[in-house]
């Protein structure tokens, strides 16, 4: 009787042995938590489409800082929700904005929390679009002075790193030399570099009230279907002075994150969209799965992809069930 002489399945055997032998490990480490700012005291306001998730007023942010860092999570990425909208967005960029008073309150209360912020004026526009609109037309440049000063306030009130997510042509090199002339030399910029065009994105447009009142996004976010685009757009914010690049959504990008990971040395971050988490939740709600498997399953495969960094709105559920695991 003939015997295979390759018995992968004898690593397997145990669980210790297969702990042993793991090419790829999750830690709270690796996790930044997405948070969502609005005015008000005392108040949360639950996402209906994104189960466990809620719109919270700065004082409750302190709160859940301090909760994040406890849970090993080293950084938050801020979205403000403002109170008024226009066609500029310039409450986003306005020094006394919502995103700049929570960056203030939560480093006095969390100082070695990691605090990044979104830089983008789509939260913030009566439109809706990430860009300033003239005659239904995203303008590019005009857009990049907003970005500029946005990403220059947030350095002023102590955010820790930016993330411009308006994709913009040259917005990395322009908020690169904002915050070079303003002094921020050390504040390192998170770019999303291939930021696809996807329905996605849709739970999250929800939470933010910031789906576009005309039109859509293919102007600027990326075709689904192109690759070697992504990797140029990649290749040039590399260029421009991106210290983290990122792609975004993650598990249905995995090739594009895998591609990433062969092409350049630097950090590589890859965002769970608000329709990732909320496709777990909503199949872990009927019984069709199990959330907490498909949770780490999802999030070990944006890791073995490629990503050091993961954005995940699963970031504290995942972080407590890792901490009570065997190491």
């Amino acid at each position: 009787m003939a015997f295979p002489i390759q018995r992968l399945r004898r690593l397997r055997e145990t669980e210790p042995l297969r702990r042993m032998v793991r090419e790829t490990s999750l830690t709270p480490n690796d996790f930044i938590y997405p948070v969502f700012v609005t005015e008000g005291q005392g108040r949360r306001e639950p996402i209906v489409s994104m189960p466990g998730q809620s719109r919270l007023s700065i004082d409750l942010l302190v709160k859940e800082a301090h909760e994040v860092k406890a849970l090993g999570i080293p950084a938050m990425i801020l979205f403000g929700i403002p109170d008024r909208k226009d066609e500029r967005g310039s409450s986003g960029f306005d020094p006394e904005g919502i995103v700049q008073r929570a960056i203030r309150a939560v480093k006095a209360q969390v100082p070695d929390l990691v605090l990044i912020t979104d830089v983008c004026i789509d939260e913030y526009t009566s439109h809706g679009h990430c860009g300033i609109v003239r005659d239904g037309k995203i303008l590019n440049d005009e857009t990049l002075d907003c970005l500029r000063t946005m990403a220059k306030t947030h350095a002023q009130a102590g955010a820790d790193m930016v993330a411009p997510s308006d994709m913009m042509d040259g917005r990395v090199a322009a908020i690169r030399d904002e915050l070079d002339c303003a002094g921020f030399v050390d504040i390192p910029i998170m770019a999303y570099a291939a930021k696809f065009a996807s329905c996605f994105y849709a739970p999250f447009r929800d939470a933010a009230n910031s789906s576009p009142q005309f039109g859509d996004r293919q102007s600027y976010q990326m075709d689904p279907a192109n690759k070697r685009e992504a990797l140029r757009e990649i290749d040039l914010d590399i260029e421009e002075g991106a210290d983290i690049i990122m792609v975004k959504p993650a598990m249905p990008y995995l090739d594009i994150i895998s591609a990433a990971r062969e092409r350049t040395l630097l950090p590589i971050a890859a965002y769970q969209v608000s329709g990732e988490y909320s496709m777990i939740k909503a199949a872990a709600q009927a019984g069709w799965l199990d959330e907490r498997r498909a949770m780490l399953e999802s999030l070990l495969s944006i890791k073995r992809a490629g990503a050091e960094i993961i954005l995940t709105y699963f970031a504290k559920e995942a972080a407590r069930l890792l901490q009570s695991r065997p190491a």
